[in-house]
């Protein structure tokens, strides 16, 4: 039996109800789900990528099929995982589509479903978050039941003392005979901060990486880049770890592997933000009993199609009340996983959708900088709602109760970091003063990149009349496809993003 996503009228189906097919629960696959935090495409070697070493990812790529142009469910952690785990885009999940929230339980979860469904269930590390869980009516983190107290000491500051593949190894001892399993393993690397230096500790070179054209290209932007690739190699010896274990237990040939990251790396004008290094992560996934290794796949994919291809590959039908209130909209991967072929293999694959609201505190009254972005083959649009507020975050706050902090302070939609700090210091420089406007200046309403020439996103090409033909096509995609999915900015809801409570720390700054 054959399943993507199934929509079901409410007079069919009850919610709670779920349906697992006629196949027995001994020959359904397990689910080992990996996912880094923070790391952008193209930032694993089997991508090519100089300077990084990632034999985990590279074994994932070998074995299966590598995706190059998969888009995470948004530019910040929370949101983004929550899509993954409901098959639902961010803005269709209330409070869990934006950052420090809360998750309501009715969305359900692919884990919880698998486990109805027979599986033994788990996940280590990082799991949804950061947000409240249990005000939205969860008795544990949406990602399931928790196994992290096997630790290691890394012997670097910055990365998490939580073993992953040991927690995992411990999961599958504790696994009832004859249930399959669904394990999320997940990192809290390469997140900042780093250890400053660590890079160029371990032997790397600055000469070994290539600075992404939107940062400028100083040793101390490349030492912190080789930071972040080492917080990359140390997740991924941990997913190597998890993969030789698999092998030794002979479990690994009925094991779906999807490997991927979050969102984009800790940098100026990636991460929270809705250009490709914010929202173009790796994937990788491998099912060598189905799945023909050495192959490559460039349809556009995102991560509600990761969710369907969960719930296909498990047999596991989610009991949708109708497509709009809370099924997954997905489409299952399996069958590009099946084929034989590589490059573009399903051409109805067209383009995707990412988002985001609210990241940080950043912002006079918590306001949110809203994105949503439309992401085919070849081009990015991106529609900023409220081109009027700061993406990177108001430029001043508050230190205290009425006593204002320096100019340049309130950047909070970047993490703080070496680089950040680089900016603001060399702002009046007239070498890297364009790269500090680029990564805090207000936006048009409407970007247009072309990616394949372009994929630091610099030429907006929504200002150029060559391209309005093709800027109005992707608008009038969006506007149709944010309608019939309910996003409240499409039906001048919007104001709602604001009233959601954050549950993380508040910052306060002076009024526009």
């Amino acid at each position: 039996m054959k399943i993507t996503h199934i929509v079901l009228a409410a007079s069919a189906l009850v919610l709670g109800l779920f349906s697992t097919g006629s196949q027995s629960l001994a020959d359904r696959p397990n689910i080992l789900f990996v996912i880094s935090d923070d790391q952008s495409y193209p930032h694993a070697s089997a991508y090519g990528c100089r300077g990084i070493r990632t034999p985990g990812f590279d074994r994932v790529a070998k074995e299966g099929v590598l995706f190059r142009t998969c888009i995470s469910g948004s530019p910040g952690c929370s949101p983004s995982r929550a899509t993954v785990l409901t098959g639902r885009y961010h803005w269709m999940l209330e409070h869990a589509g934006t950052h420090a929230s809360k998750f309501e339980k009715k969305y359900l979860t692919f884990p919880d479903l698998l486990e109805k469904a027979g599986y033994w269930v788990g996940y280590t590390g990082k799991g949804w978050g950061p947000g409240n869980y249990r005000d939205g009516g969860f008795t544990r983190n949406p990602a399931g039941p928790v196994f992290s107290s096997k630790k290691k000491n890394p012997r670097i500051s910055g990365i998490s003392s939580t073993d992953y593949a040991a927690n995992f190894d411990d999961f599958l001892s504790q696994r009832p005979e004859g249930k399959p399993f669904c394990f999320w393993l997940g990192g809290h690397e390469p997140h900042r901060k780093f250890e400053n230096g660590i890079g160029l500790k371990q032997g790397k070179k600055l000469g070994d990486i290539d600075v992404p054209t939107f940062l400028p290209d100083t040793s101390e932007i490349r030492s912190d880049i080789l930071d972040y690739y080492a917080e990359i190699e140390w997740f991924d010896s941990h997913l190597a770890r998890a993969l030789a274990r698999l092998d030794e237990l002979g479990e690994l040939d009925n094991t779906l592997v999807i490997a991927t990251s979050d969102n984009g790396m800790a940098f100026p004008r990636a991460k929270a933000n809705c250009y490709e290094f914010g929202v173009h992560v790796p994937l990788a996934i491998m099912w060598p009993s189905r799945v023909k290794g050495g192959r490559e796949g460039s349809d556009p994919v995102g991560f509600v199609d990761l969710t369907a291809t969960i719930l296909e590959a498990a047999n596991v039908t989610h009991p949708a009340l109708d497509e709009v209130a809370l099924a997954p909209i997905g489409r299952s991967l399996v069958s590009i996983l099946e084929s034989s072929k590589s490059g573009r293999i399903e051409k109805s694959r067209t383009h995707v959708y990412s988002g985001r609201e609210r990241h940080s505190s950043s912002r006079y009254n918590n306001w949110t900088y809203p994105q949503r972005c439309l992401r085919s083959d070849q081009y990015i649009y991106i529609r900023n709602f409220r081109p009027n507020r700061w993406p990177a975050g108001d430029p001043q706050k508050f230190d205290a109760p009425g006593k204002l902090g320096p100019m340049h302070g309130g950047y909070h939609d970047i993490d703080a970091c070496p680089t950040l700090a680089f900016l603001i210091e060399n702002r009046d420089d007239s070498r890297y003063k364009p790269f500090f406007h680029l990564s805090v200046n207000k936006r048009p309403e409407e970007e247009l990149f072309d990616v394949k020439k372009d994929p630091a996103c610099m030429n907006n090409l929504a200002l150029d009349p060559t391209f309005l033909k093709i800027t109005q096509k992707y608008r009038n995609k969006m506007d149709a496809f944010l309608k019939k999915t309910g996003d409240p900015r499409a039906h001048d809801k919007g104001d709602v993003w604001e009233s959601y409570k954050r549950y993380s720390r508040m910052r306060s700054f002076p009024r526009p």
